[in-house]
């Protein structure tokens, strides 16, 4: 009987898992918004992949506004450290990180056999003019990425060390050909725009004494 009654309040316990709910929430989310978008993407969508009851969803995420500030936090931003700034800080040099960073996306690229964009980039068009709390969430992982770079670029230019402006502006401009590359390579399904990107920006780090 007490083997019995242990056994029913495991099971009660494994079953009661907020954080497991949540987390499957978030992960569905984040699939849904990469595929379909923010905007076609329904709280009822979600309800329906995730299985969860209106009230366990809205207990979690009283609304789809507060849902997307969590998938940013909490997905978005989490993949970009791993795709972007975790590659950029322990590389040897910046353009070994770089390098990695373009070789491991166009890897999946080419595995998955279609390009679904970058998250980030995905909900920065969608939100940007949305709403001003989505758009400076969006903005804080740009920024994160951007000071990763910045972190990294201490080469020089026309024989003179960059100064923050400079770095910034180089950040900015790895970011830019990156996102610009993505777009790209999703609207035509299409990993060429990546390789290309790499290979001429790979060539502009070097030519500005920033790779290393």
């Amino acid at each position: 009987m007490a083997a019995a009654v242990g056994r029913r309040k495991i099971g009660r316990r494994r079953r009661n898992d907020p954080e497991g709910l949540r987390a499957r929430i978030l992960d569905r989310a984040a699939k849904l918004f990469q595929e379909r978008g923010y905007h076609s993407t329904s709280m009822h969508d979600l309800m329906g992949e995730t299985g969860v009851s209106a009230g366990a969803l809205h207990h979690h995420f009283p609304s789809k506004k507060s849902l997307a500030l969590a998938v940013l936090a909490n997905r978005v931003a989490p993949a970009v450290r791993e795709a972007w700034i975790d590659p950029v800080r322990k590389a040897p040099a910046l353009g070994m990180g770089v390098a990695e960073a373009f070789g491991s996306i166009i890897g999946s690229v080419q595995a998955r056999r279609a390009v679904l964009g970058c998250p980030l980039n995905n909900l920065a068009l969608e939100l940007a003019l949305t709403d001003a709390d989505l758009r400076r969430e969006v903005e804080s992982i740009f920024t994160e990425w951007r000071t990763a770079l910045i972190e990294r670029i201490g080469g020089t230019r026309g024989g003179a060390r960059l100064d923050d402006s400079g770095r910034t502006a180089a950040a900015n401009f790895v970011i830019s050909v990156y996102s610009g590359a993505m777009n790209m390579a999703k609207a035509g399904q299409d990993a060429a725009p990546l390789e290309d990107a790499l290979q001429l920006l790979s060539h502009w780090l070097n030519e500005h004494r920033l790779a290393s």
